[in-house]
């Protein structure tokens, strides 16, 4: 307990310092321009939107963070908690990926999870990649900060042609820039919400690699896949206190015989219900499950959370992503599934758990198999298998 407790200490402390070196060379920078910190969105471009009041953008709901009061239970969780946040041992990673990847989908909609918020979903022709995240820490640093703790199950070389990129929102869990640098060159176009354009254009994206859209907004992509941002429950930033920041937001993807949603980082919000009757009916619906607290409700779904926004949205399928990759949270790293396939069952809820980087086609008939993989992990290291 004490060496454990030693060792998140010194995280923090890490993660303190980091951030004070940060704030003292941010501050002669006038521009904003700051390698992984991005860019700073010019706030005349963001005024016209109706999610900008205030000067910033806001959720239609109230919307809470962490109330002060609450403060002592997260670092008591934090400190104190003997979860087993990461794995001991060596995730099932898929290892055919890229061969399987190779031969297009026969039902038209196949969907590979590479691990957090990354899903390439290839939809009626068209192949989408959400919030691609290759980089060993979710952080702007490169020795302190979240770690993965499994490789990315497919290298970003042997990555299939992409349409398209999207974005759900700014934070570095979502938003990775040298995965960004690295993808820009394949020459997809990178669909963004409102401000992000502003940090890919400091990282060197053409500016016809870069489409900003409000809620609601939407684009055509060759073959008829719409690509439509709509509304999410969360919050920016990315560790510029005074800098404006961007909007957040979930996606749908339309195409002519398949649709697909996906929830990057989100509360819940009565907005599915509008989601739903405007851009449904939806095939498969891309999950928010891990990496959350009851404490920060309103931002974050949880595995309960995801089972209750299925139902809003009305999706056939739930596949859950934003979990077992990073720890960002107190809970044990296999818990958020475990919970989501137990109340799913109970409920009757068609929820579909693929291993990272198992191309599953998700509207087969038969549907494909799944199991719960994270079952056969052992919960000590000495017995790995």
């Amino acid at each position: 307990m004490l060496r454990r407790l030693a060792r998140r200490l010194a995280f923090t402390l890490g993660g303190l310092v980091l951030l004070a070196l940060a704030g003292a060379v941010l501050t002669w920078l006038s521009t904003g321009h700051f390698a992984v910190f991005g860019g700073a969105p010019e706030p005349a471009r963001l005024r016209g939107s109706p999610q900008f009041t205030g000067g910033h953008f806001q959720n239609p709901e109230p919307t809470f963070l962490v109330a002060a009061r609450d403060y002592w239970s997260l670092f008591s969780q934090w400190a104190f908690g003997d979860e087993m946040r990461a794995p001991t041992c060596p995730l099932p990673l898929a290892a055919d990926t890229a061969a399987r990847l190779a031969k297009p989908p026969e039902s038209g909609l196949r969907v590979t999870w590479l691990g957090h918020s990354t899903v390439l979903v290839e939809l009626d022709g068209a192949v989408v990649l959400t919030d691609p995240m290759w980089g060993e820490r979710a952080s702007p640093s490169t020795w302190v900060g979240p770690k993965r703790f499994h490789p990315p199950p497919l290298a970003l070389e042997k990555l299939p042609r992409l349409d398209a990129v999207v974005i759900s929102h700014e934070h570095y869990d979502h938003l990775d820039e040298g995965t960004v640098r690295a993808l820009a060159g394949r020459g997809p176009v990178f669909h963004v919400p409102l401000g992000i354009g502003a940090h890919l254009a400091a990282w060197g994206i053409a500016p016809g690699q870069i489409v900003e859209h409000d809620w609601w907004q939407d684009a055509t992509l060759p073959g008829g896949l719409r690509v439509v941002a709509t509304p999410a429950r969360h919050f920016n930033g990315r560790g510029v206190p005074w800098r404006t920041g961007s909007l957040w937001s979930s996606w749908s993807l339309v195409g002519p015989r398949h649709r697909v949603f996906f929830s990057g980082d989100t509360g819940p919000t009565e907005s599915l219900r509008e989601i739903a009757r405007r851009e449904g009916p939806f095939d498969v619906a891309l999950f928010e499950i891990g990496q959350y607290n009851r404490l920060w409700g309103d931002i974050h779904l949880g595995p309960e959370g995801a089972l209750e926004a299925h139902a809003r949205l009305g999706a056939k399928v739930l596949i859950p992503i934003h979990w077992s990759t990073f720890v960002l949270a107190y809970h044990a790293w296999s818990e958020p599934a475990e919970t989501l396939v137990t109340l799913a069952a109970q409920r009757r809820v068609t929820v579909q758990t693929p291993r990272l980087g198992e191309p599953i086609e998700p509207v087969a008939a038969p549907p494909p198999a799944t199991e719960a993989w994270w079952r056969a992990l052992p919960p000590i290291a000495a017995r790995c298998p």
